[in-house]
C-alpha cells in the first residue's frame, strides 16, 4: 500500500517522510484523529514505506500486506467457540482482518465486529495480546530492516494490556516502529501518551473528498460537491451516502420518532422506543448516540439561517425546518450532555433499556426548555 491509497492529508504525509529524510524517527508514533480522517490508512502506507527495501519480493508482500515485519494489533472479541480461558488476540481474526484491509483502509468499527460476527459485543485489546505482540517482536527482522508494529485504537486495551506495552514502548525491541491509530487518546494511560510522538490528524479537506468521489467513485461534479460538503471531513460519511442501505436512514428515523414521541409526551410509545433501541448492538448505540449529537448541533445551528455553517442532508434538513427551534441555547448544553453521559453509560455495559428509556423521558423535560 501507498500514500496515492491515502485521500488528501498531504501535510501529514509530508511530515512523516521528513522523519525518515533527516534520520530522526522516533521508535513511537500517535497518529491522533476524527473517525473517516485516513489515520489508519497514512498508518499502513508509511508502515510499508519504511518496510520497502525495493526488492520486487518485499514489494509484491507490501501490495498484499503480507509482509513478515508489519504486525497488526486491533480491538478483538470473544466468540461461543473459544475456551473460557483463552483471551482472544488479533491471530485468532487474521483472516478476517485482513480481507477487510484489502476491501480499502477505511472502515468503520461496525464493519470489523460484522467481519469478526460479534456485533453485539464490545471489542477490546486484552493482555494476551501484548504477550504475542512481546513474543513477535522479540524475533529479528525477517528482511533485515524494520519491524512495524500498528495498533488500531489502542484506547480500547484493557489496563493489563497497557501496562506490558507500555514497558515495550519504554524498552523496544531492535528496529521497531510502533505506529499506533487513536481516536480517543484522553482513554490512555498518560505513561503512554508522554512516551510516543503524538501527530494530530486534521478532517480530509472537502476539496479532497470530493475529487477522490469524482475519480475513485464515478460521481457526477454536483453530487459529489453536495456529499464532500455534507461529509465535514469524513470520507466514512462521505461513502455512507452513496450506499442506498445507509444506517443513516435509520438513525434519522429514530431520531425523528424520539422527539415527535418526546414532544407528544407519549411514554408508552417512548418505551417500545427504548426497546427498539435496545435490540441494536452496543457499537451500533453509540452510533446513533454519536448521530443525536451531529443532528443537535445542527438543529441548533440551524436556527442562525447561515447556509455554509450547517452539514446536512437533504432529508435531514427537511425535519429541520419544523424542528429545529426547539434545539436552543436554553437546552442544547444539556442536550448534549445527556446523550454524552448515555454515551458513557452504554460504553460501561449500562442496561440499554434503561439507559433509553431514561434519555427519552428526560427528552420530554428538555424540549420544553425555552
Amino acid at each position: 500500500m501507498t500514500f496515492n491509497e491515502v485521500i488528501g492529508q498531504k501535510e501529514a504525509q509530508e511530515r512523516l517522510i521528513q522523519m525518515v529524510r533527516e534520520d530522526r524517527l522516533p521508535h513511537a508514533l500517535m497518529l491522533c484523529g476524527p473517525v473517516g480522517s485516513g489515520k489508519l490508512a497514512l498508518a499502513i502506507a508509511f508502515g510499508c514505506q519504511l518496510l520497502d527495501d525495493g526488492r520486487p519480493s518485499s514489494i509484491a508482500m507490501l501490495e498484499k500486506l503480507e509482509h513478515p515485519d508489519l504486525h497488526f494489533t486491533y480491538p478483538t472479541i470473544k466468540l461461543p467457540s473459544m475456551s473460557a480461558d483463552h483471551k482472544p488476540v488479533s491471530d485468532d481474526f487474521a483472516q478476517e482482518w485482513h480481507e477487510l484491509l484489502m476491501q480499502g483502509p477505511y472502515f468503520t468499527m461496525e464493519e470489523w465486529m460484522q467481519a469478526m460476527g460479534g456485533e453485539n459485543q464490545q471489542a477490546v485489546i486484552t493482555v494476551g495480546e501484548s504477550d504475542n505482540l512481546i513474543k513477535n517482536l522479540s524475533l529479528k527482522s525477517s528482511q533485515g530492516g524494520y519491524k512495524v508494529s500498528i495498533v488500531w485504537l489502542p484506547e480500547r486495551m484493557n489496563i493489563e494490556c497497557a501496562n506490558k506495552l507500555l514497558k515495550l514502548i519504554e524498552e523496544p525491541p531492535q528496529q521497531t516502529v510502533f505506529i499506533m491509530v487513536c481516536e480517543e487518546p484522553e482513554k490512555l494511560l498518560e505513561t503512554i501518551r508522554s512516551r510516543v510522538q503524538r501527530i494530530d490528524i486534521k478532517k480530509t479537506d472537502t476539496e479532497d473528498i470530493r475529487q477522490a468521489l469524482i475519480k475513485r467513485r464515478g460521481i457526477d461534479e454536483e453530487s459529489a460537491q453536495r456529499i464532500s460538503r455534507m461529509a465535514n471531513g469524513n470520507w466514512l460519511t462521505a461513502i455512507e451516502e452513496l450506499q442506498a442501505d445507509s444506517e443513516r436512514g435509520l438513525f434519522l428515523d429514530m431520531y425523528k420518532s424520539l422527539m415527535r414521541l418526546a414532544y407528544q409526551r407519549k411514554v408508552k410509545d417512548l418505551r417500545k422506543w427504548s426497546e427498539q433501541m435496545a435490540a441494536m448492538g452496543r457499537e451500533k448505540q453509540k452510533r446513533w448516540l454519536n448521530y443525536f449529537l451531529r443532528m443537535t448541533r445542527e438543529n441548533f445551528v440551524y436556527n442562525f439561517h447561515e447556509e455554509e455553517l450547517n452539514y446536512m442532508t437533504e432529508s435531514e434538513e427537511d425535519f429541520a425546518q419544523n424542528f429545529a427551534r426547539f434545539v436552543n441555547e436554553a437546552n442544547v448544553l444539556p442536550i448534549s450532555d445527556l446523550a454524552n453521559l448515555a454515551i458513557r453509560d452504554i460504553g460501561q455495559n449500562a442496561n440499554a433499556k434503561i439507559v433509553f428509556f431514561d434519555f427519552a423521558l428526560q427528552m420530554i423535560v428538555l424540549l420544553l426548555q425555552k
